[in-house]
């Protein structure tokens, strides 16, 4: 069966000067996805309350990750998630880990690792906690429960070029598998990351900041000496073929203007080709 897109314009968990423009860069995409296997996730106008959490804008985030997890539950097959912030794609890795009962890879393509907790976060945003959270780990109700969280051995990183005091000690002490951006190009690398997991179906999260900023100009968070393009959707296509896809996102859209987001489209929506050219059932 071919994927349902979740739009999910969510913007409380990125702290940067443009993160209401991801709320426009999810409403940018959703303009070229069918209508009719499309379903849009109400994402509230207010920013929402920390409550002591140390994440945030959590009232508003706990709200949307409880409306992203009941569109999913609508879901016939897999689920393209189109966020927003990176935090879009915590009820979506719930969601493919429960149909793929356990058996499932994150394959993390994003210049961070967002693998902060409430606790050791610089700036509070849970954008910079999800990957943290995926694992089981974070503010209540923003983490997987024991039956859907992904085991740290089965995550790969690629492609992470800016990284936290915390996020490295967890790395090592966890010995995630991580690949350069010069590794992404090369897809046997990854194909090997991801089976030497253990795993037989994989998640696909893509943050654009894992591409270059000289391949996209909408990213809140710019960071230089990242993939190019053919690259990304050709890395994409090979796991694609490789692994029966349980669920996947692209997060971290946040065009300045209606014009750089129409120049910045063909880029973003060759990367969902590439994402659903494998067809996604679990086989």
């Amino acid at each position: 069966m071919p994927a349902t897109f979740v739009v999910v314009p969510l913007w409380q968990g990125s702290v940067s000067s443009r993160a209401m423009s991801h709320a426009d860069g999810a409403a940018a995409i959703l303009g070229d996805l069918p209508s009719s296997s499309t379903i849009v996730v109400e994402v509230p106008v207010e920013a929402g309350e920390s409550l002591g959490t140390g994440v945030q804008r959590y009232s508003t985030l706990l709200r949307v990750r409880e409306r992203t997890a009941e569109a999913l539950s609508r879901v016939p097959d897999w689920a393209l998630t189109i966020g927003g912030d990176c935090g879009a794609s915590l009820a979506s890795v719930g969601h493919a880990s429960s149909r793929a009962a356990g058996d499932l890879a994150v394959l993390w393509l994003d210049a961070h690792p967002d693998l902060n907790t409430p606790e050791t976060s610089p700036s509070g945003g849970f954008g910079g906690m999800t990957l943290r959270a995926i694992v089981g780990e974070g503010a209540e109700g923003l983490a997987l429960d024991p039956e859907t969280r992904v085991a740290p051995e089965r995550l790969v990183l690629g492609g992470i070029r800016a990284i936290d005091d915390e996020e490295r000690r967890f790395i090592e002490a966890h010995d995630v598998a991580t690949l350069t951006v010069e590794d992404l190009s090369d897809p046997s690398l990854v194909i090997a990351a991801l089976e030497a997991t253990g795993a037989s179906q994989v998640f696909i999260h893509i943050d654009l900041d894992v591409l270059d900023p000289a391949a996209l100009a909408g990213l809140s968070y710019p960071m230089p000496f990242g993939i190019g393009t053919a690259e990304l959707v050709a890395l994409v296509r090979a796991v694609a073929a490789r692994f029966p896809i349980a669920g996947a996102a692209i997060a971290g859209f946040a065009p300045a203007s209606p014009q750089s987001a129409d120049d910045d489209l063909p880029t973003i929506l060759r990367l969902v080709g590439a994402l659903t050219s494998g067809g996604g059932a679990l086989r």
